[in-house]
């Protein structure tokens, strides 16, 4: 593998479009990033998903790709119509069962699974502690940490235990804050006391029993990093993540297109930084020049030593160790499996039950 294909494993990309073009094949071919992102529009019906994701696997040859996307369930739902789709987080926790939480997760990764898609962008280990939050709100299984602890490793274990990457987000916590980091950057003024008494509490649980990845967070915490943002910061990233908590396995950044990021500091320059501050993978969603221009920036700063070589290798270590977990031995989706798998009753009727269940539970605490 070449530095620059090196380089390319490190960068989870957005793109256009429901199959591949050209421009998309050659662009493959020449960089061969680590990981694609899903979004809706890229998405039309289950059939068109698995035709999507195989011939995207061709273009990647080995190792193959990771294939994300976000299926939190409710607001923050990517498949289109055909799928089961799981409400909220919040009405699993209203549910208060990790018995449904895990029956959730297992069904969606299984129709993950049966189009391709081999990573899931979830669940949200956030603790909504704020009712002003713009961002996270019914996102969160709700304000308890060890609630948010038992639905999360639930719904986790639900994924990997079906073969799809779960990547719990947002760390170090999101739930506290009042803007938007998709708009702004937003900032949590807890101190460490606090933040390791609530909002680290479901993901320190979560590292501790096999989470195979985690996501990010665009939020300032003056406590943990003065200056700068978790997906920027080696105190957070590195001291805390990786010393202090023993994470081992995958950091993907938040999409760096986001204006917490963007506002603040060049994408080049963020891209950088991140891989310094100990990030694994960078998430861009969509522009193509600032996806290109990120990887040439990495690239620059690997071959000028800015990032070192362990650095790098580091980094190609635990991508290459979860996709051995979860992608190996790949094989192309069988598209009986679609129809077979994807909005089968079995799940349909779980999802009646999560509703149901939900709604006698808030009855009863009116």
């Amino acid at each position: 593998m070449t530095r620059r294909n090196q380089v390319g494993q490190l960068f989870m990309l957005g793109f256009a479009g429901t199959s591949i073009s050209k421009h998309l094949a050659d662009f493959l071919t020449e960089y061969r990033p680590g990981g694609l992102i899903l979004f809706a529009r890229n998405l039309d019906t289950p059939s068109q998903i698995a035709s999507l994701t195989n011939a995207l696997q061709e273009h990647a040859s080995d190792p193959p790709l990771l294939i994300s996307i976000d299926q939190e369930g409710g607001r923050v739902s990517r498949l289109p119509a055909g799928f089961t789709i799981f409400p909220a987080c919040e009405v699993i926790g209203r549910c208060n069962s990790s018995e449904l939480a895990y029956a959730a997760a297992s069904a969606t990764a299984a129709e993950l699974r049966a189009v391709g898609i081999n990573m899931n962008l979830a669940p949200i280990l956030d603790v909504n502690t704020n009712p002003a939050n713009p961002i996270i709100g019914n996102r969160s299984f709700g304000a308890s940490p060890t609630l948010v602890c038992e639905l999360g490793l639930a719904t986790i274990s639900g994924l990997q235990d079906n073969k799809v990457l779960a990547c719990g987000k947002h760390f170090p916590g999101h739930g506290d804050t009042s803007a938007d980091s998709h708009c702004e950057l937003p900032v949590i003024t807890a101190s460490l006391e606090r933040l390791r008494a609530l909002e680290l509490r479901p993901f320190l649980h979560a590292i501790e029993n096999r989470l195979a990845s985690i996501m990010t967070a665009h939020v300032l915490y003056p406590a943990l990093d003065e200056h700068l943002p978790a997906t920027l910061s080696s105190a957070i990233l590195t001291d805390l993540l990786r010393g202090q908590l023993r994470f081992t396995g995958l950091t993907l950044t938040d999409d760096l297109e986001m204006r917490a990021i963007t506002d603040h500091h060049g994408i080049k320059e963020a891209a950088v930084q991140a891989v310094l501050a100990g990030a694994d993978m960078l998430l861009i969603g969509q522009d193509r020049d600032r996806q290109v221009g990120a990887m040439e920036a990495v690239l620059r700063a690997v071959t000028d030593g800015t990032i070192s070589t362990q650095r790098l290798d580091a980094s190609l270590g635990r991508i290459a160790q979860a996709k051995s977990q979860f992608l190996k031995p790949y094989a192309p989706v069988e598209l009986h499996a679609v129809t077979e798998t994807v909005g089968k009753s079995a799940h349909n009727a779980l999802l009646d039950t999560i509703r149901r269940t939900s709604e006698r539970r808030l009855k009863a605490s009116v």
